[in-house]
């Protein structure tokens, strides 16, 4: 997620090492205690758990905006919501509380220099298209939408819940746009692509 800007977490999205085990136990036998929880642990399990990727972008005095996220998931049907994850130490972070009204653009197979692009701590937004092909639109609210994305959401701020080093924006969905594509998706800190589908 992410939130993210940061490949090192710091704006919500957080790749993690990949590291796993065969545990020796048979199925359905109780665990062994173990020791607490470390970061680090916690980083390498949820890297097993394999996600799409987006770009969440807002207009700030006319200039773009985006922090790459995979900690994004829809909430409810009735309304429709979704949710993201932002550290609170991310740039964009403040920009989402003030400006109230975000996209999301869920990333196709081919937009990995997009999601390299807006991980960066460093990054600036005015080198997008020379450095990752990244063009925009603009949608009636004046939102930034990424040309040639799988999906695209317009998000309209509907709360806000501090969570420990991040914030959960819960926001309503106004308006949708998708198209015929694959997904970009991450698992085990690595870029992946999806597979036929299981018969």
């Amino acid at each position: 997620m992410l939130c993210l800007d940061s490949a090192g977490g710091r704006d919500g999205f957080s790749p993690s090492s990949a590291c796993f085990a065969v545990l020796p136990y048979p199925v359905g036998s109780p665990l062994p205690r173990t020791m607490p929880v470390s970061q680090a642990d916690f980083r390498k399990t949820l890297g097993s758990f394999a996600t799409g990727i987006t770009v969440i972008t807002l207009d700030s005095e006319n200039e773009v905006h985006g922090m790459t996220a995979n900690a994004f998931t829809s909430v409810s049907l009735n309304p429709m919501l979704v949710l993201v994850c932002v550290d609170q130490r991310a740039r964009t972070h403040a920009h989402l509380h003030a400006k109230k009204r975000f996209g999301v653009n869920v990333l196709a197979e081919d937009q990995k220099a997009i999601s390299e692009y807006y991980a960066r701590p460093t990054r600036t937004h005015d080198r997008a298209a020379e450095e990752a092909g990244a063009i925009f639109e603009r949608t009636a609210h004046g939102t930034p939408v990424l040309r040639g994305a799988l999906a695209y959401l317009e998000c309209r701020l509907h709360s806000a819940q501090d969570a420990g080093d991040h914030t959960i924006f819960i926001a309503e969905v106004e308006e949708v746009v998708v198209r015929e594509g694959d997904p970009l998706l991450f698992f085990q800190s690595q870029y992946r692509k999806i597979g036929p589908p299981s018969s």
